[in-house]
């Protein structure tokens, strides 16, 4: 018993000993085709060893995975494969002339006179070394503890209908054999993506570094993005960690995409999901609307601008959470502040966008960017095209509807305080963004002006729905023009209460003793592409009135051109004369605003305005009729005409009559001085200008019909 006993124990230590001699001294190279074999299976792709192979036995690696039972005790196999080759999954692999081919990727993806060579494997690697766990191997399992890679070379490819050759896939049949790879060390190498749906084709050279205690690689970025030049720097940590992922994976990065900057700081946790991310950003470009193509979300044309703030984020294949907090910067010449918050949501639901975003000194003339109100070079510097002519006030540029159903957003606006021009009295703007299904609402869209409030609710429809007729309703209004493809529907409801004339019109001497205030209504539908198409084709009404207030006697005398009362006033001093009512009512029908009332009645002259307003064709032509009140010395009282564009207004008097007034006082100044004077000298009627009826009518609250209707303008007695 003793000697079988010993026997036993003796071949129980020598088989062992006898194997690990052999394993250790046995051409490994030979087993380089099962090994290929088993790998290719479990990649769903080709896996081939062409340079040596090498093993040694080393203890289990130490980190998380460390087994401390009898499993820790036994030394693992540790293999050192050179010139190792992964190619590209076999639904890539397509003939020349078929477009997801990787030379014609390479092709669509840059410019037309460049076409890149793209191998046809996804990796070539000088050198890397990896250990296996030896008792999984009985599972079926091949467990990588850790995977360290030399001299990589990687060839990331998506092809235009989203095929990608990253995603490790064994077929249509599940493998017997399952890969678990739990961390990644990589060394000097190079990493390339064509990715034909973002149209990028950008290399990432990659180095280690040895003297940076946080950072374990550092990596260079150059190439294309959507035609953009691509350049920039970061580092990385040099273990990626894929199994135990708690521990955060250090990033920082710089990155330049045309004249957009990108700049990252903080950590990964979980990277190969990035399920988790804790950073700090920065990014600026010439307007938000750039970041589409980086981001897909949909953000408004601005200036320049720049931001710093917190980026937290959570990805899942379904619900992903963006939170932007506490961030801010300028925008043009405006500060910015706030938070943003983006999820993604389960189809057919879209991403939100959420958020609160403050201006406490915001440049009034920032805002111009967002309705392309801006100038050409300023359009020029923001990266879009220059198309404002130099004759015309309204903006043409045209928004991008096509983009508005791919995003929802809910967003509170606020300025605080408005930084604007003398003439524009403006002090304070909030209003709420609310985006779904491709329509845009601004409600309310509220400024604080002129002592009073401005208050607008704004419905902008670019979902390009179709009726029950098969028409699409964001269509151009008439009926004989073919719709629009990229047209909104629009309506706009706008308040005006409380507004002091001498602050409304801060430059206007005349005005600064006034005590009146202006309140005003207006409803107006329409259909376009851009500010001046929706407001040649708006329809509804516009009206205004003042029941009270004072206005300049020597602004009336000099509109009635009551010659010798302008010098009395001059020589005596000006005074306020009493504003009985003022009313203001406009018909718009496709683009053309029709007086229907336009009165101001003062207790020494009556100003009866008639003529239109065309918005499509911005051209102005309204007469100016004076009926001074009492008597008057030397009055040439005639009408005065406000024509021209609304680029370069002109203001004429009639000078047929003009001239009938005064020829007739020169022809009896032959036969009798003192009766010369009496053409010159105007006793004034006493008929009342109605304002009772007058304020009535113009409290009407205004109706616009529905866009693509035309509106009917109501009949006026005369």
């Amino acid at each position: 018993m003793r000697r079988t006993t010993i026997a036993l124990v003796t071949f129980l230590i020598a088989v062992p000993a006898v194997a690990l001699i052999v394993m250790t001294n046995f051409d490994w190279n030979r087993a380089k085709p099962w090994l290929n074999e088993r790998t290719s299976e479990a990649l769903g792709r080709s896996f081939v060893i062409k340079g040596d192979l090498a093993l040694t036995w080393d203890k289990q690696v130490v980190g998380p995975e460390l087994d401390r039972g009898w499993r820790g005790m036994i030394p693992w196999p540790h293999l050192i494969a050179k010139d190792v080759h992964i190619g590209n999954p076999a639904a890539m692999m397509t003939p020349a002339s078929e477009p997801n081919n990787p030379a014609t990727l390479a092709a669509k993806t840059t410019s037309a006179s460049t076409v890149i060579a793209v191998p046809e494997e996804m990796a070539s690697i000088q050198q890397f070394a990896f250990s296996l766990d030896p008792l999984a191997l009985l599972g079926k399992k091949i467990a990588i503890p850790v995977l360290r890679f030399d001299g990589p070379v990687v060839s990331l490819l998506r092809t235009a209908d989203g095929k990608n050759n990253w995603t490790l896939a064994s077929g249509d049949q599940a493998s017997a054999w399952q890969l678990e790879l739990q961390r990644v060390v990589f060394t000097k190498g190079s990493v390339h993506l064509v990715d034909a749906i973002k149209h990028a084709d950008v290399t990432a050279d990659i180095d280690t570094i040895n003297t940076d205690p946080a950072y374990g690689v550092s990596w260079k970025l150059h190439g294309k993005f959507n035609g953009d030049t691509v350049s920039g720097s970061g580092k990385a940590g040099a273990i990626l960690s894929l199994q135990q992922q708690t521990t955060p994976f250090p990033v920082m990065a710089n990155v330049r995409v045309g004249k957009t900057m990108i700049s990252v700081e903080g950590s990964v946790t979980k990277p190969t999901e990035l399920a988790a991310l804790d950073m700090r950003l920065k990014l600026s470009a010439p307007s938000m609307a750039r970041l589409y193509a980086l981001s897909g979300v949909v953000l408004p044309e601005t200036p320049p601008f720049s931001t710093e703030g917190h980026l937290i984020g959570t990805l899942g294949k379904h619900n992903s959470h963006w939170v932007y907090e506490k961030f801010s910067g300028k925008v043009g010449s405006s500060d910015i502040g706030g938070s943003l918050d983006f999820k993604t949501r389960p189809a057919p639901d879209r991403p939100l966008l959420s958020g609160v975003i403050v201006s406490q000194l915001l440049q009034f003339s920032d805002l111009g960017a967002l309705i392309g109100a801006d100038s050409n070079a300023n359009k020029t510097e923001r990266g879009a095209a220059a198309v404002q002519p130099g004759d015309k006030v309204l903006p043409v540029e045209t928004f991008k509807t096509e983009r508005w159903t791919s995003i929802d957003a809910d967003i509170k606006f606020s300025a605080e305080k408005i930084i604007r021009e003398k003439e524009l009295p403006i002090n304070k703007l909030t209003t709420n963004l609310h985006l779904k299904d491709g329509v845009l609402d601004l409600s309310p869209l509220t400024f604080d002006m002129a002592g009073g409030t401005l208050s607008s609710d704004i419905h902008l429809d670019g979902s390009g729905k179709t009726d029950a007729a098969g028409n699409q309703l964001a269509a151009n209004l008439t009926e004989e023009k073919p719709p629009t493809a990229k047209a909104l529907k629009a309506t706009m409801k706008v308040s005006a209460r409380h507004l002091k004339l001498k602050q409304l019109f801060p430059t206007l001497d005349a005005l600064q003793a006034s005590v009146g205030e202006i309140n005003g209504d207006a409803s107006l539908s329409a259909t376009g592409n851009s500010i001046a198409s929706l407001l040649a084709a708006s329809n509804g009404e516009v009206k205004t009135l003042i029941n009270q207030g004072s206005i300049s006697k020597r602004l009336l005398e000099q509109i009635g051109l009551n010659i010798g009362n302008v010098a009395l006033t001059y020589l005596s001093g000006d005074k306020q004369v009493k504003l009985n009512c003022m009313a203001t009512d406009f018909a718009v029908t496709n683009g053309v605003m029709q007086t229907r009332t336009f009165i101001v009645d003062t207790d020494d002259a009556v100003l009866d305005v008639s003529g239109n307003v065309n918005m499509a064709q911005e051209q102005l032509d309204l007469t100016i009729k004076p009926n001074s009140k009492g008597l008057r010395v030397f009055s040439l009282r005639a009408p005065l005409y406000v024509q021209g564009s609304f680029k370069d207004p002109k203001v004429s008097v009639d000078k047929g009559v003009l001239a009938l007034r005064a020829g007739g006082a020169i022809a009896l100044a032959v036969a009798a001085p003192v009766a010369a004077l009496l053409p010159l000298i105007n006793a004034g009627p006493e008929a009342d200008s109605g304002c009772a009826k007058l304020l009535a009518e113009a409290r009407v609250t205004p109706v616009a019909p529905a866009p693509g209707k035309t509106y009917k303008a109501k009949a006026v007695a005369k």
